[in-house]
């Protein structure tokens, strides 16, 4: 590359990769055509110290692969912005204790129970804490110390033993005038409720299957269930069935099984119109229909 007086370096071609990667780190690029220009910015070489390079890292580097000398500039560059690097530190803490006394601190970071509070030093009379305020309280108090907790301003923090505030009371939903109004949705799944009703209580049985006095549910045993379940399955019938929901509520269907494992029938439901799966020990019985039941 060729480094230029005015903080830029032309590549007249593709660079290496380790090359192309350290260049891309220490300069931006301003335009690419034929050849790419670079160009060294405080805030690019700043990047570069940010990565983990250092100054005499940066000079060696340029000196290394540049044909042309490094220009004057671009070494006050590089040195000025190395030298307020750093100056300024940002780190997190969760919480802190400050004291005058700075041997009470030293008798906190000897302490050995302190360990797990994560304490550092930040200057000679604050320490800085990993554990949040309340932890740290807490663990100083039982080092033996009377810690007093400080506001944001510095003021001394005052709590009053078992105060305990109701919470506000928001406002209740007003009550409308009478029930919603239907939708579209909601008026097909009540008809086809009906419908499916009137289809398991007016279906045909086959002779022999006892009939269901006052809309009570049929009753066979659970082997019988079964059985008649695993033969629906093979001959594609339709079953008329009793159910009992998770809720208690009882309902007549007519069913289509389609598979019975685990406990479990799937099966396409005339109820619901669609494809559901039934607890074996929620369905009363199960009855046939007959062979012209539409």
């Amino acid at each position: 590359m060729l480094l230029q007086a005015d903080l830029t370096a032309v590549a007249p071609g593709p660079l290496q990769r380790p090359l192309a990667d350290m260049l891309g780190v220490l300069a931006d690029v301003e335009s690419k055509g034929g050849a790419t220009v670079y160009r060294f910015t405080p805030g690019s070489v700043r990047r570069a110290l940010d990565a983990g390079r250092s100054a005499s890292d940066l000079h060696a580097f340029l000196a290394a692969h540049s044909r042309t000398p490094v220009p004057q500039p671009l070494t006050y560059l590089i040195d000025d912005v190395a030298r307020r690097h750093g100056q300024l530190r940002v780190g997190a803490a969760s919480a802190y204790v400050r004291c005058d006394d700075d041997a009470v601190l030293g008798e906190i970071l000897a302490d050995k129970r302190a360990a797990s509070l994560g304490l550092r030093r930040l200057a000679p009379t604050v320490l800085a804490a990993q554990t949040d305020p309340a932890g740290l309280l807490e663990g100083l108090r039982a080092m033996g110390f009377a810690p007093a907790a400080e506001s944001a301003e510095g003021d001394v923090l005052i709590t009053r033993a078992h105060a305990h505030r109701t919470p506000p009371r928001s406002a209740p939903e007003p009550v409308p005038d009478g029930p919603p109004v239907p939708d579209d949705t909601l008026l097909a799944a009540a008809l086809r409720a009906i419908r499916a009703g009137d289809l398991a209580s007016t279906t045909p049985r086959k002779p022999g299957t006892a009939p269901a006095a006052n809309g009570e549910l049929p009753r066979t045993g659970s082997a019988e269930t079964l059985a008649t379940m695993q033969a629906a399955v093979l001959t594609g019938e339709a079953l008329w069935i009793g159910y009992v929901n998770a809720e208690g509520a009882a309902s007549q269907r007519v069913i289509a099984p389609i598979r019975v494992e685990g406990g479990f029938v799937t099966a396409y439901d005339h109820t619901a119109d669609e494809v559901r799966t039934y607890p074996l020990h929620r369905i009363t019985g199960v009855a046939e229909l007959a062979d012209d039941a539409g």
